[in-house]
């Protein structure tokens, strides 16, 4: 199942080019006092859920999907995790520009861990990128994102795709400089996430996914799953050494070469196989 949140807050699953509004099967949700949640009270309650939605979607009020506004398909996540140089193409090529990449920081996400990127940062793909520093280079940074579905710690590889609620399309926007990796990439809006989450059951194996990015038509990223260096279970292995993953935290796998600049006025064409393809604006 395709699920999104659009038009301000509005929970839909998507058929199609269709969205169906099925919001009100949220009034099926836990009701919660303090100490509240650090999680996503709809990632954590999905499975009650997702049987209500299909039903719902049968009379539910129809969009088209070009029609609507989509917000992040995971409205509150407890935290999200960033694997940085995680495919060797990308290792390459930012060894070879050592002006743009700090070689302190070219290291594979084995040796340098992963980085926390700041939830203030999550946007929708309709909401897009502004650029808060004109005057340095923000560059694109495509990536599989994945949603956490249950909770864990220590987390075995061979368990860790269990733990997972779906998958969407990740932009980690960066913008270049000195700073720490967690600071550039905390940006408002420098977190992309949609248009929609595809559930883990319909999406399948991650291990093999085309992921490409166009700006304005022309091709600059363009890789598959399959040459990270680090898969998505041993990401998540690897994340659980350190955090106790909660429902709707969010991994980004890393991104391939091809990592370029963008400018307001840009239109960045993103696409992950089995997700979709979509426009994000650069403002």
């Amino acid at each position: 199942m395709k699920i999104c949140y659009f038009n301000d807050g509005r929970l839909g699953v998507v058929e199609g080019e269709t969205v169906y509004d099925v919001t009100d099967v949220l009034e099926n949700l836990p009701q919660h006092r303090p100490p509240f949640p650090r999680h996503d009270v709809v990632i954590a309650n999905l499975a009650t859920l997702l049987p209500k939605m299909r039903d719902a979607a049968a009379d539910a009020p129809r969009f088209a999907v070009s029609d609507v506004r989509f917000d992040p398909p995971v409205g509150n996540p407890g935290k999200v995790l960033g694997a940085p140089v995680n495919y060797l193409a990308h290792q390459q090529e930012a060894e070879a520009d050592p002006s743009t990449f700090a070689e302190a920081q070219v290291r594979r996400v084995a040796e340098i861990g992963l980085f926390l990127k700041a939830t203030s940062s999550v946007v929708g793909v309709s909401e897009g990128v502004t650029v808060s520093f004109p005057e340095r280079r923000t560059d694109h940074e495509v990536e599989l994102a994945v949603v956490i579905g249950k909770q864990g710690r220590h987390i075995a590889e061979a368990d860790a795709l269990d733990h997972v609620a779906g998958y969407t399309i990740g932009l980690d926007m960066t913008v270049r400089g000195p700073e720490e990796r967690s600071l550039r990439k905390s940006v408002d809006c420098y977190t992309v996430l949609g248009p929609w989450m595809v559930t883990a059951d319909e999406f399948g194996d991650p291990s093999n996914v085309a992921l490409s990015l166009e700006v304005n038509g022309e091709a600059r990223q363009d890789s598959r799953t399959s040459e990270l260096l680090m898969t998505v279970p041993g990401l998540i292995a690897f994340a659980s050494r350190f955090y106790t993953l909660e429902p709707g935290d969010v991994i980004m796998t890393g991104t391939p070469d091809g990592v370029g600049p963008v400018v307001p006025g840009d239109v960045m064409q993103v696409a992950i196989e089995r997700v979709g393809r979509f426009d994000v604006p650069v403002k």
